[in-house]
């Protein structure tokens, strides 16, 4: 059965030092990708953005400087419990944006209560997905050539 768990927050995108604008970010986590947690942002004028990054990055980065990839997650000040900020970076380009870590301590606390951490193996069929992930590629490549 497929359960899930949605939230929305708004988030400041800080453009430059001077400037910054609130957008609404919606934080979505599903069992069936249950090591995962969805963050879609819906920018001005442009199509609404999802980026999916591991569940346990975002709980970590609420409390520490977390990540060293294409996604880092870091408390504005590590002493208090106050502001976390959202780096995105796709190559060159770089989206920055902070939020209050409350929201996203009552978001994670739901998608601890529909599926533990370090429970999620259990929901996740990897035998499954890449069998599946398999079959469909040998059907591709039967059906090209």
């Amino acid at each position: 059965m497929r359960e899930s768990v949605q939230a929305e927050v708004m988030m400041s995108f800080l453009v430059s030092e001077e400037l910054s604008f609130r957008i609404p970010v919606e934080l979505g986590y599903e069992t069936c990708d249950p090591y995962a947690v969805r963050l879609t942002f819906h920018l001005p004028g442009d199509a609404p953005v999802t980026w999916a990054f591991g569940r346990e990055l975002l709980i970590d980065g609420v409390g520490r400087a977390s990540g060293d990839g294409d996604v880092r997650i870091e408390p504005v000040d590590p002493e208090t419990l106050g502001e976390v900020l959202i780096r995105l970076q796709v190559g060159g380009d770089q989206a920055l944006f902070r939020t209050g870590a409350a929201p996203l301590v009552a978001f994670l606390d739901r998608t601890d209560r529909l599926v533990p951490l370090g429970q999620e193996r259990a929901l996740a069929d990897f035998d499954a997905h890449l069998d599946e992930a398999l079959d469909r590629i040998l059907a591709e490549e039967q059906s090209a050539g």
